[in-house]
């Protein structure tokens, strides 16, 4: 993750079902839906001012430290993550068994 966005608030807006960053203005989110022990990531959202800066890899990553911190398993369905966890499989120890299009 890019230093900018280290200190970064994740928000996590229950109402929405979303998790948000707020970068330069504008709010970058992933959309998830929770289960008993799991947390399921359906969607990735970074407005086009963001793109190639770093803000979606932020995002993910903060929401994976967030899941892995309150001990949920990860349900990856949003592309942008799947291909995110590819890249770093470290990721990997939290996914389901569910999850196979990882």
């Amino acid at each position: 993750m890019k230093e900018e966005y280290i200190n970064l608030e994740l928000v996590i807006n229950e109402a929405g079902n979303r998790f948000e960053m707020i970068i330069d203005g504008y709010i970058a989110f992933i959309e998830y839906k929770q289960y008993p022990g799991k947390m399921a990531l359906l969607h990735t959202d970074v407005p086009p001012e963001l793109e190639v800066k770093g803000a979606a890899t932020a995002i993910i990553e903060k929401t994976l430290a967030w899941i892995e911190n309150n001990k949920l398993a990860l349900i990856p369905l949003c592309p942008v993550v799947v291909a995110y966890i590819k890249r770093h499989p470290g990721w990997k120890r939290m996914v389901t068994d569910e999850a196979t299009n990882i």
